[in-house]
């Protein structure tokens, strides 16, 4: 806001001038009427016309560029705001990105902030402007007619009792339609996501069920809102007529009586008009700001969480960078959870050879990958990284030397060379080539007219999942880390596919520590060191043979998808 505090002056300075204007056209209007119309001078009328005129063009000219500057530093509020909210995400880690949820951080950042960025504006272009207006014109009404100003004793504290009402009554009411519109964008995204899940289980039904339950709740809460302020409104401007035929009512026997001239009576039907119409402006105002305060507070919530994975104030860098990766009695739990998801975890995986990580699904394999370039931190134990904890060491250092291939294969909208250069933008196109000839991936890619430049839909979703694989994996080799890490990177690959590319990655990583989660035995067979895990403990270390003879949860994967002969081999 800071670049703009200029303007928001202006705007002040400008409303003032309106103001002004506004009080001193009625005023006008009566001396024309009482000293022009009534005695027929109409050099005078003449006069004051051209007065009115220009004070209209003043008061014209001051509210297109109120207007302007206004809408300015309401919108670059809103996109400093929405900047500040994307990287407060971007630093979270996996706790707080569970904690808030992909549609609630969506809604906070898009629609939250879309009602902060209005009342900004409105309040720029009414707020300022309604008590300028209102207590200037009280101050005239009081000047033009101290008797019929007794009727502001009536109409403003009418007012004050609607307004109290319906803030009481719409105040809740926004807050829930928040988390309606969370819960909408939560059920459209897993719909949409889970499309073909939904088709293939037959159950579109009952997914339009569930999202027109979500739909009915949200259109019964706006319901709500819109009959609420469908009584205020004609409420609103029945005390506003009320107001003017009191005026008039009672402005009329002054006249007959003489105690007021026609002019004046005018000029005070304008005033009182300008205090109901002032009084109206911040109801408006009052009733559009408890919405904006619940974005505001959601907002807040986001910007205020701290990430609980914490950057260090005293870094401390390896002596040299080899990409030697080891656990130290490290523990994982997450807040509140009566047993940790990892315990008793240790083991080193050095460069120059594969870690195999295997075991049963919710084993906390993925977990105990996660750790390593701090998606999430250990609660107690050790991870170091060339001798020096992970922890006491620079993020941007530590993510710097990982090639990581995530369990969902992910690419982003742009070509096939924008998201191979993903980890490293100046590579050349040859180091390109070799990435996707390591990762089995330069068949299809030349298959394609445009080579490098052949476009990626958002996600991926125009390659098949076994290329979406391959092409994430030759994003990691393209950056050439000192680390790697798969997470069941080669569960969509036929099998043929598969050791091709575990021999190619081998020879071109041989000098990187490479760690693989898998699921497929075939895959892992031949590592130099395979960690069995079942309910988050280490069950075995060690290679294939050995695990045979003295680990039973391994027999038990092994054999589950082999031969005892094809094990043996």
């Amino acid at each position: 806001m800071r670049p703009y505090k200029r303007m928001v002056w202006i705007v002040v300075f400008l409303l003032l001038v309106q103001s002004i204007g506004n009080l001193y056209l009625p005023n006008l209007n009566a001396d024309l009427i009482n000293n022009g119309v009534a005695k027929g001078d109409i050099g005078y009328i003449w006069r004051i016309g051209a007065y009115m005129l220009a004070i209209s063009a003043l008061i014209i000219g001051a509210s297109v560029i109120i207007a302007y500057f206004s809408s300015k530093v309401s919108m670059s509020f809103g996109r400093d705001v929405r900047k500040e909210v994307f990287v407060s995400v971007e630093r979270f880690s996996t706790r707080e990105l569970n904690k808030f949820g992909a549609p609630s951080l969506i809604t906070r950042n898009t629609n939250d902030v879309q009602q902060v960025q209005m009342v900004l504006f409105m309040g720029l272009t009414m707020m300022v402007a309604a008590p300028l207006t209102g207590v200037g014109a009280v101050i005239m009404a009081l000047k033009t007619n101290v008797k019929l100003s007794g009727l502001l004793l009536v109409a403003v504290p009418a007012m004050g009792l609607l307004i109290f009402w319906l803030l009481r009554r719409i105040v809740p009411l926004f807050r829930v339609m928040q988390t309606r519109i969370d819960r909408i964008n939560l059920v459209l995204r897993e719909q949409i996501a889970g499309v073909r899940v939904i088709r293939a289980f037959v159950k579109t039904g009952y997914e339009e069920e569930r999202f027109a339950v979500a739909n009915e709740e949200l259109m019964q809460t706006n319901l709500s809102v819109t009959r609420t302020f469908a009584i205020m409104f004609p409420a609103l401007i029945f005390i506003l007529n009320m107001s003017s035929i009191a005026v008039i009512w009672f402005g009329a026997k002054l006249i007959d009586s003489g105690s007021m001239p026609i002019g004046n009576l005018t000029a005070f039907l304008s005033y009182i008009m300008q205090i109901l119409m002032s009084v109206m402006m911040a109801v408006m105002m009052s009733l559009m700001i408890p919405r904006a305060e619940a974005s505001a507070e959601r907002i807040q919530e986001v910007l205020m969480t701290e990430s609980s994975v914490v950057e260090t104030l005293t870094p401390k860098t390896p002596t040299s960078r080899k990409g030697v990766i080891e656990f130290k009695d490290v523990e994982f739990r997450y807040p509140g959870a009566e047993h940790p998801v990892l315990s008793g975890i240790s083991f080193k995986a050095k460069p120059g050879g594969m870690t195999a990580i295997v075991g049963s699904t919710g084993s906390g394999k993925t977990t105990l990958l996660n750790l390593i370039p701090r998606f999430i931190d250990a609660t107690s134990g050790q991870v170091l990284m060339d001798g020096v904890d992970l922890r006491d060491q620079p993020l941007e250092d530590v993510w710097s030397e990982i090639g990581f291939v995530p369990q969902r294969a992910f690419l982003f909208g742009g070509t096939v060379a924008t998201n191979l250069r993903y980890g490293k933008a100046d590579a050349t196109d040859e180091e390109l080539w070799t990435a996707l000839e390591v990762a089995q991936a330069d068949g299809f890619v030349k298959e394609k007219e445009e080579g490098l430049s052949s476009p990626v839909s958002q996600g991926g979703t125009n390659f098949s999942g076994g290329q979406r694989q391959r092409l994430s994996i030759a994003r990691a080799i393209v950056k050439n880390p000192q680390l790697y890490i798969l997470d069941d990177s080669f569960s969509a690959l036929d099998f043929s596919t598969d050791a091709k590319l575990r021999a190619a990655l081998e020879a071109h990583a041989k000098d990187s520590t490479l760690i693989v989660v898998a699921q497929r035995v075939s895959t892992i067979m031949k590592a130099d060191q395979i960690i069995v895990l079942n309910n988050g403990k280490i069950e075995g270390i060690g290679k294939h043979a050995d695990l045979m003879e003295s680990c039973k949860t391994y027999q038990e994967i092994v054999l589950s998808q082999l031969s005892p002969e094809e094990a043996a081999s």
